[in-house]
């Protein structure tokens, strides 16, 4: 069936179904939509874990605005350009009359335990197998999931529309949002004292500035910046308070500014695209997002208003080191795919992804494994991801570490889910143990394409997400397919399978 290799340690075992009861009933009262515009947003982490709130504030002073699913909100953006002066917009729209519905529970995959099979059906005439590499992330693998000739179209497709590079790097934006930051550089210092000794381990300003201005940092480069700005006298290579207050951020951000970066120094080396999967799109699209509904038995709105296919080539030489597919919603923040119907205004946007469902397009000759570090551990500690000479993200050097890999072979469909339960049917906080990143290509070519299913962690707000694109739907009709999609674009062309 597949090839996974993982580490040999123990692994829990659970005896629950193996689906999640449908959750497409509607329950009994409704929820006003004064009440999608008051419903507070849950944290979604615990206090200090990879996603906590200090964690974030940190990542968005010393990271660039690191948001690729920008380009998924396309489709809505192409709704909200009609003509303003007749259309109140969503924020006036929200404060109406009329109930929002409220939303049924989400299904969810029971990972029975590691090894379990099932089987299901979800294209007419022939069984797929669903294997469970993993309970933390709850991962699974079906072989098969596209055919040869629906893997070799899709990159045509993506060939036809055009790849850009996949790293985003700082901009102008990036720096203004930084200076409205409200935080000193003492609190900086103890948001990155993890252990509270005083002093600043490299490791600790590892795992906080990893993704500083899109270079992946080593400890190397972090001892390289200190030489340069001045920051650490002594050369120990470790920040005192006093060495941390002398320094100047304003050099720090200099210094990255003025170092270009190498593409194998990046955070992720690859090239994409997006190809639509809504109406109207090519037949094959539309087939695959239609299997991708049954298999996640997720509700159609849910999975027809998530974000388009995205198609990825690593070439040789490629990575993306390790990372999560979801972030955390805080008061900075807001969901990017519900932001338009959302009576705020934040200043940071991050994707809300569910579930990845991700593709292999076709086999590589060396390397390219997506590799799960932490899948299975007993616990998760994120400062022990870093020891001594091993950073278990870094997917160029040590993926050969990390406890679960999977190997790329045409056709096989990985997917797991990014969010813990809440115990009420809907998102919970982020999975830390869903860490994954793609190793580094030795030989060949690496394709893959990722579905991602967009839910909002407000259960309200989704709902009026939901209701708004139902409403532009049937007042668009025909005209309301966005000029993106692949049949208006490639009308004519001819691909063969």
């Amino acid at each position: 069936m597949a090839a996974a290799t993982a580490a040999a340690a123990p692994r829990p075992e659970a005896a629950s179904p193996q689906w999640a009861p449908p959750g497409h009933e509607r329950a009994r009262d409704a929820a006003g939509l004064g009440d999608c515009e008051d419903a507070p947003v849950r944290p979604l982490c615990k206090p200090r874990g990879i996603c906590s709130r200090a964690y974030f504030l940190v990542l968005m002073v010393f990271v660039h605005l690191y948001l690729g699913n920008v380009l998924a909100l396309l489709l809505f953006v192409h709704y909200s350009n009609g003509d303003e002066s007749s259309d109140p917009g969503p924020q006036r729209r929200a404060q109406g009359p009329g109930p929002a519905p409220t939303l049924g529970p989400l299904t969810r995959l029971e990972g029975i335990k590691v090894g379990y099979e099932r089987k299901v059906q979800l294209v007419a005439d022939r069984d797929h197998f669903i294997r469970t590499l993993s309970l933390k992330p709850l991962l699974f693998e079906i072989p098969g999931f596209l055919s040869d000739e629906e893997c070799r179209l899709i990159i045509q497709l993506a060939q036809m529309k055009g790849l850009q590079r996949s790293q985003i790097l700082p901009t102008e934006e990036y720096e203004e949002a930084m200076g409205t930051m409200q935080v000193s550089q003492l609190d900086l210092f103890r948001l990155l004292d993890q252990n509270r000794d005083g002093r600043l381990q490299l490791r600790e300003v590892l795992a906080q500035t990893r993704l500083g201005n899109g270079r992946w940092m080593t400890p190397e480069n972090i001892q390289e910046m200190y030489s340069a700005i001045k920051a650490d006298p002594d050369g120990d290579g470790v920040l005192s308070l006093q060495e941390f207050s002398d320094m100047d951020l304003r050099d720090f951000h200099k210094y990255m500014r003025s170092h270009k970066a190498a593409s194998s120094e990046l955070v992720r080396n690859s090239h994409h695209t997006w190809l639509y999967q809504g109406e109207g799109a090519h037949h094959v699209m539309r087939a695959i997002r239609q299997r991708v509904l049954r298999l996640t038995r997720l509700s159609p709105e849910i999975v027809e208003l998530s974000e388009p296919l995205q198609v990825v080539r690593y070439g040789e030489g490629g990575h993306y080191h390790a990372h999560v597919d979801s972030g955390p919603v805080y008061p900075e923040t807001i969901c990017s795919h519900t932001k338009l119907v959302a009576n705020e205004s934040v200043p940071f946007e991050t994707s809300c992804r569910y579930m990845t469902v991700l593709f292999y397009l076709n086999n590589v000759t060396g390397g390219g494994e997506t590799v799960f570090p932490v899948a299975d551990n007993r616990t998760y500690d994120e400062m022990s991801l870093i020891q001594d000479d091993v950073d278990l993200r870094d997917t160029r050097r040590h993926c050969d570490k990390g406890n679960l890999r999977v190997k790329p072979r045409q056709g096989t469909a990985v997917f797991w889910y990014n969010y813990l339960p809440d115990g009420q049917g809907w998102v919970g906080d982020v999975d830390d143990y869903s860490l994954h990143g793609g190793c580094l290509v030795t030989s060949g070519t690496k394709w893959i394409a990722n579905n991602w299913i967009n839910v909002d962690p407000s259960r309200a707000r989704q709902a009026l997400f939901q209701q708004e694109m139902a409403r532009l739907a049937r007042e668009g009709g025909t005209d309301s397919q966005p000029e993106w999609a692949l049949d208006r674009a490639y009308r004519d062309a001819r691909v063969e399978l």
